[in-house]
């Protein structure tokens, strides 16, 4: 006696091996698991479009901040995940919430594939540019996000972060302040070739740089506070 298939509700903003209940769920819960480890602030939620293809930006020093923006979030997202997570049940509940994993420094279509599809249903697919993580550094970039807009015409939105990030030898923080700064969306004309692929590079590489520039000037007068009241 044959096995009854599974049944999946197709949606055109995810992956067709997503879970979109699971999805939601996980989002809903993502908002809330770090809130006793971190005191989040989001600014500028609202600049998120509602709906339509986007390409999201963002620097990253840790794990810790592709959550955080997937729980800010105020509609459904799929990010570009590295694959040596997709192992055992986390890389399970990662395909059953849509995120698609991707092999850094190897030539691999698949993936970017995918992107486009949720991409070209009107989903928002979220991309961390940086050649290396790093401490959010933004300074060297992958040419993917450049990709997908040009393959799509999706929008671009960056998204800055800082906070997640302590520094070697600096002493252990209770419940620090994580900043979220959503930047304006915009459209990006990406050329022919490699050299189009590179100027628009560039041109996402520079907008989330101010973008993380700004963030850390509105994060600087609370800096200096703490230290007059230690």
């Amino acid at each position: 006696m044959r096995g009854r298939a599974v049944s999946r509700e197709q949606v055109p903003d995810l992956p067709p091996d997503a879970l979109p209940r699971l999805h939601d769920l996980a989002r809903l819960a993502a908002g809330h698991l770090h809130r006793p480890a971190f005191r989040t602030r989001v600014h500028h939620r609202d600049r998120v479009p509602g709906t339509g293809p986007v390409v999201l930006v963002a620097n990253h020093s840790s794990l810790l901040e592709p959550q955080l923006i997937f729980g800010m979030l105020p509609r459904r997202s799929v990010f570009l995940v590295k694959s040596e997570l997709f192992r055992g049940p986390l890389g399970r509940a990662l395909r059953g919430i849509g995120q698609i994993p991707v092999r850094r420094g190897t030539p691999d279509r698949a993936p970017l594939m995918s992107a486009v599809r949720v991409l070209r249903g009107g989903g928002l697919v979220g991309v961390f540019p940086e050649g290396t993580r790093g401490a959010g550094d933004v300074s060297a970039a992958e040419q993917g996000a450049a990709w997908l807009v040009r393959t799509t015409g999706a929008r671009v939105l960056p998204v800055a972060s800082r906070g997640t990030h302590r520094p070697a030898g600096s002493p252990r923080r209770l419940r620090p302040v994580v900043d979220l700064l959503v930047g304006e969306p915009f459209d990006l004309e990406v050329g022919k070739g490699r050299t189009g692929l590179t100027r628009a590079t560039e041109t996402i590489r520079g907008r989330l740089a101010d973008l993380v520039r700004e963030l850390d000037e509105r994060r600087q007068p609370s800096s200096q506070q703490n230290k007059a009241t230690r």
